[in-house]
């Protein structure tokens, strides 16, 4: 049995955690394969919202098992606090909720770093959530690491206090940063005691088995495409690749165990904090986007900058992930346009190109639009594709037409009822 993968195809907050939360019932394991607590995804059901960080978003599903694969870093306080929210709602994930042991833990000191790091930098911020990540990852590349299997083994607390003795030499590099790590310490500690309670799992054997067996998996991403370490608009990217093959890495799974890649982008373009965005709109119609859109980071509650839908930007994803169906979410925040704008090349460099360019952080790059005439109705109630109206299936056509993958789901609000199948065939479960 093959993985299927589902992530976002733009700079995040493309609407992957509904996605994840309406098909897992299709699958027995939802697996997170990178990522940390800079990624919230957001889920509405029974007139209740929820945001998980860590959590995958199959916990929701009674049977399902979910797992925090080796990818993932994980802040114990931040899980604690997902847990309790699980445990106010009633959830069960006794017994459904698996971490892996080699999944790397996000120190208090990790946190300093980052935020120190980050106000040292002054114009030149990323725009970091200041979560810890980038350190984290930085241990763990340089072989610094602490992970979850290491907080039950005998010389733990020794472990804790060599890295973060180094870290508090590395703070010395940067100017004062008000900080109680004494505080954020006893937490941390104190959370670790909910972290241990879970089951812990050598995670590429149990998925493998799985596979073996005929489970079916369901890999979530966070993030999206456009933040990947490699082959985002680097520097201005998260720490970890955020693209289907971060899943061989994120899960310990073949290339060759990977089915369907189901990519998710939003009827238009958002992104958070600082980098490129060909497509922005710093005028009254990114600022309506905003609005309707409730474009505020589940994590940081920072406002998204919004613009148009990026197709150079899709093309480039689509091809890096191998995408074999879309999902088109928030269509129905365009309701109220009566033009829709959609950037269908770049010009730079004096000539006009559908690529990306190696630059794209320096160089000017300025989107070629075309208008598109809106549909000037609301879409609530619509169930079926045939019934939208004639400018919104012309819409998702283009789509279709203009990035060459079938587009199988359209989202028409937040809940988990208003998503539409256009192509029940295509989803292949």
């Amino acid at each position: 049995m093959a993985v299927d993968v589902i992530l976002g195809l733009q700079w995040g907050d493309e609407g992957k955690g509904k996605i994840v939360d309406y098909l897992a019932e299709k699958y027995d394991i939802v697996a997170r394969f990178q990522g940390g607590p800079n990624a919230g995804h957001t889920l509405k059901f029974d007139g209740k919202k929820f945001v998980l960080h860590t959590v995958p978003s199959g916990i929701f599903r009674e049977r399902l098992i979910n797992v925090i694969g080796n990818g993932v870093v994980i802040d114990p306080i931040t899980l604690e606090k997902e847990i309790k929210n699980l445990d106010d709602a009633e959830v069960n994930y006794d017994g459904r909720l698996l971490v892996s042991r080699k999944a790397h833990l996000i120190l208090p000191t990790h946190r300093f770093i980052d935020a120190a790091s980050e106000a040292a930098k002054g114009k030149e911020k990323i725009g970091s959530t200041l979560k810890g990540i980038g350190p984290t990852y930085m241990d763990k590349t340089g072989r610094n690491g602490l992970r979850v299997g290491d907080v039950v083994a005998h010389d733990f607390k020794a472990k804790y206090e060599k890295l973060k003795a180094k870290h508090l030499g590395l703070a010395r590099l940067y100017p004062d940063f008000e900080f109680d790590l004494e505080a954020e310490e006893q937490k941390w500690f104190s959370s670790l005691e909910v972290l241990k309670k879970l089951p812990m799992i050598d995670g590429e054997y149990y998925l493998n088995d799985a596979i073996k067996s005929g489970k079916k998996i369901l890999a979530e991403g966070a993030q999206g495409s456009m933040l990947d370490i490699d082959f985002g608009t680097y520097p201005f990217v998260t720490s970890s690749n955020t693209v289907t093959a971060g899943v061989c890495n994120g899960l310990g799974i073949a290339p060759s165990k990977i089915g369907e890649v189901i990519g998710i982008t939003k009827a238009y373009c958002t992104r958070v904090g600082s980098g490129p965005f060909p497509t922005e709109l710093n005028d009254e119609t990114g600022e309506f986007l905003r609005q309707q859109g409730g474009e505020f980071g589940a994590t940081t509650g920072r406002p998204r900058r919004c613009g148009w839908i990026d197709i150079p930007q899709l093309k480039y994803t689509i091809m890096l992930n191998g995408v074999t169906q879309l999902v088109v979410t928030k269509i129905d925040i365009l309701n109220e346009f009566e033009s829709i704008s959609v950037g269908e090349n770049y010009i730079y460099n004096g000539e006009e190109s559908d690529q990306l360019p190696y630059d794209i952080c320096t160089i000017e790059v300025t989107p070629v639009y075309k208008a598109y005439k809106g549909w000037m109705s609301s879409l609530d109630g619509v169930t079926d594709f045939d019934a939208l109206p004639n400018e919104a299936k012309d819409y998702v056509h283009l789509l279709e037409q203009k990035l060459q993958v079938p587009i199988t789901m359209v989202s028409t609000g937040p809940e988990r009822s208003k998503l539409i199948l256009k192509e029940k065939t295509a989803l292949a479960y």
